[in-house]
């Protein structure tokens, strides 16, 4: 796997320094007075203080559901995806978009999937899959 990296706005970096390194249990890597870099699954997202950035996503049909446009994730085995979405579950604070679910059943790509958001608004996406070789199929 080749790690991508993703820059975003928030509006709190105190807030989301929580999010994702409590509620998520992301590392936290270098950081400033105005970002803070995160290991998300082997992933580098760096969070940038830009609050005039902040867009409210907007929804896009898929798969019959209505989902959060814009939205960034991680794709998952499933029983990592699992275990995430158990310990979502279990917190109070979790400001769930859609809880998890199975999408596209029977189908090629059947994938389980779950949105949240942070505590900028900026919408997560993670997928589970059984086998990774289904990320693409159709």
């Amino acid at each position: 796997m080749t790690p991508f990296h993703l820059a975003f706005p928030v509006r709190d970096l105190d807030q989301t320094r929580a999010f994702y390194g409590e509620v998520l249990g992301c590392a936290i890597g270098r950081s400033s007075a105005t970002w803070v870099d995160f290991d998300l699954f082997g992933h580098q997202m760096s969070a940038h203080l830009r609050p005039d950035m902040v867009v409210p996503a907007s929804d896009g049909m898929v798969g019959g559901s209505a989902v959060p446009i814009p939205h960034f994730g991680v794709v998952l085995q499933l029983d990592a995806w699992r275990k995430l979405a158990e310990s979502l579950e279990a917190r109070a604070d979790v400001d769930w978009v859609e809880r998890p679910m199975l999408r596209f059943v029977g189908e090629p790509g059947e994938q389980a999937t779950l949105f949240i958001r942070d505590p900028s608004g900026n919408a997560l996406e993670f997928k589970g899959f059984a086998s990774l070789e289904q990320i693409f199929a159709h």
